[in-house]
């Protein structure tokens, strides 16, 4: 949530626009118009309506997040990303749509691996390299997420890689260290050096199985995970030393963004062990987590218990239902696309509203899928980005919608107005006023806002008025 701002007649003075933006936000009826400043809105009479200059943009730290790994996967298998018919790269679709971030998952996985099981182990380094300079050249920021394993690592399978199968424990450690510090070393060689790492990928039962397992009888060895996790740091460390570089934020990932107490069972463990690091990321699907409600309970409880920022770090809802298991748990939400907005707007209500606002960011998971003939996709072709044809869809700019300037736009239609704001304002509360010398004259606005799911924003409609009122997000 952002802070309020306290309106007086000096401060609106102050920022009043000169006369010939005056003149230019005098419009017709049925005309649009924004302006990248506000957050106050005046309408008055008739098509007049005026937007003041009273404050800054958003402050671009909300990470509108967006797992991008698959993008070479499916452009060789001849897939086309498409923004309203027009054919572009699919990491400039993400920019066009404000995602700010893009995640990259690595395995340690062989040329060969890759080559017989493209959608299993294709996400090495070398797959990783140039795909990372894309999106650093884009503009973008770049989360590596780092699964120490030949392939998909998650809760339930943290295999250690087949080439470090016959080492000890403490070469193990050494390991660690060495991987960690010639990878990021590799990146900033590339020229695309991650602005944030995760230390393992929905490690709630540990990493590097048997050796860094945390569960069942294994509950014993948190501090074998420890020492992996300090080594893996302590590697990405001596990297960013060496290349004269920003030590990129550290991320520890687990999979309960439903579940507190597990959440708590981890994080207090593990922070017995003095593992360094920033950021505290959580998964978190409708369909296999519970309700919203419950997100909200973990992150508010996290972020008391643990004062350190938070990231969604996956999340996803189907554009349409194809999965038989998720039909009963969506919890409530249509699987349309509009249904994807209302699922991302209710997230968005809940991420802002962290105590703190300790909720850095959200990321979306599967956003390049694309159903291939022969491959398995577990669904998530059906919660993408983007639709059969290639072209992207509004939970794109839903998520974008998250990071992007607060201000508001009107728009006259049919003799009422629309008053429009992003998703960055999900947590604001729309304020009306009459009269700007008296700050207590500013009080809620009582008509329902609504969710635009076409554009991914939020709406309320409002009669003409024959005085001029004041408008403002707080």
């Amino acid at each position: 949530m952002r802070a309020p701002n306290a309106f007086g007649a000096a401060a609106f003075e102050r920022h009043a626009p000169p006369k010939a933006l005056e003149s230019q936000c005098t419009q017709k009826p049925n005309h649009s118009f924004a302006a990248s400043f506000p957050r106050l809105l005046r309408l008055g009479v008739g098509s007049f309506f005026l937007l003041w200059c009273v404050s800054g943009q958003a402050d671009g730290n909300f990470l509108a997040g967006a797992d991008f790994s698959f993008l070479p996967f499916f452009e060789a298998h001849g897939i086309a990303y498409r923004d309203a018919g027009e054919a572009m790269d699919g990491i400039q679709i993400l920019k066009r749509q404000g995602i700010n971030c893009v995640r990259l998952r690595l395995f340690t996985s062989s040329a060969a691996q890759g080559a017989a099981d493209p959608y299993d182990y294709t996400n090495n380094l070398a797959y990783n390299l140039p795909l990372a300079l894309r999106v650093k050249n884009a503009g973008l920021r770049f989360l590596l997420d780092f699964h120490y394993s030949d392939t998909w690592a998650d809760a339930g399978h943290q295999a250690t890689p087949n080439a470090w199968t016959n080492l000890d424990f403490t070469q193990l450690v050494q390991q660690m260290r060495t991987y960690n510090s010639n990878t990021i070393a590799a990146f900033a060689a590339e020229g695309a050096m991650p602005d944030y790492v995760q230390v393992g990928n929905e490690i709630t039962s540990g990493m590097l199985w048997p050796s860094g397992q945390v569960t069942g009888s294994s509950n014993t060895s948190w501090s074998q995970l420890g020492q992996l996790m300090k080594s893996a740091v302590q590697g990405i460390q001596d990297a960013t030393t060496v290349a004269g570089t920003a030590m990129p934020k550290i991320i520890v990932h687990i999979d309960r963004g439903g579940d507190w107490a597990t959440t708590r069972w981890f994080f207090d463990n593990l922070n017995f062990q003095a593992v360094p690091y920033d950021i505290i990321g959580q998964s978190y699907y409708p369909f296999f987590h519970g309700p919203l409600t419950n997100l909200n309970a973990c992150l508010s409880n996290a972020a008391v218990r643990y004062r350190k920022p938070i990231v969604v770090a996956e999340t996803a809802f189907p554009w349409t239902n194809t999965v038989s298991s998720w039909t009963n748990a969506l919890d409530g939400f249509l699987p349309t696309t509009a249904g994807q907005i209302d699922f991302i707007a209710s997230l968005a209500h809940i991420v802002e509203r962290v105590p703190n606002r300790l909720c850095l960011g959200a990321f979306y998971w599967s956003s390049e899928y694309q159903a291939v003939s022969g491959v398995n996709e577990a669904g998530f072709n059906t919660t993408s980005f983007f639709f059969t044809d290639g072209n992207v869809l509004p939970v794109a700019g839903a998520i974008g919608g998250m990071a992007a300037p607060l201000m508001l736009s009107g728009n006259l239609q049919s003799g009422a107005w629309e008053l429009q704001w992003p998703f960055s304002g999900a947590a604001s509360t729309l304020m009306v006023s009459s009269n700007l010398s008296s700050p207590s004259s500013w009080q809620p606005v009582t008509n329902p806002v609504q969710i635009q799911t076409t554009a991914a924003v939020f709406m309320v409609t409002l009669p003409t008025s024959s005085n001029p009122l004041f408008y403002r997000l707080q």
